[in-house]
């Protein structure tokens, strides 16, 4: 049991990785004059085949319900998120907290990584049932 949360949450930290590496690399290319949306939109695409491989290298090796993983990856992120990017990479640029968590894409993007936790979940153990 402890083995089954400790790797979901190491796959959720990496997911989270992923997911903050591409948004702060997105700011050194810019492509749209809205910096801040063009990393929103580029974190939206990068966290399909990041929630894939962290899905994917849990069943691997445990099984949970999709439903609690994908519930995990979203509140890792989130925590990881006030722990770490608001203060190092938010704060410093004038935001905070606050703005960070009052965002709507903030909640867009959970949901999807909700979501797609979810469906590739049912697709890699329904896969692995049969």
């Amino acid at each position: 049991m402890i083995r089954k949360n400790l790797y979901s949450i190491i796959c959720a930290i990496l997911v989270w990785l992923i997911g903050v590496s591409f948004f702060l690399l997105s700011f050194f290319v810019p492509v749209l004059e809205d910096v801040e949306l063009q990393s929103n939109l580029v974190l939206v695409l990068a966290v399909i085949p990041s929630s894939y491989l962290g899905t994917w290298l849990f069943y691997k090796k445990e099984f949970i319900k999709p439903s609690t993983l994908g519930l995990r990856f979203v509140l890792i992120a989130a925590f990881l998120d006030a722990l770490i990017t608001v203060p190092v990479f938010i704060i410093q640029e004038g935001g905070s907290h606050a703005s960070f968590y009052s965002d709507p894409m903030f909640y867009t993007i959970a949901v999807e990584l909700y979501f797609l936790v979810m469906y590739f979940g049912k697709h890699l153990t329904k896969t692995v049932k049969a």
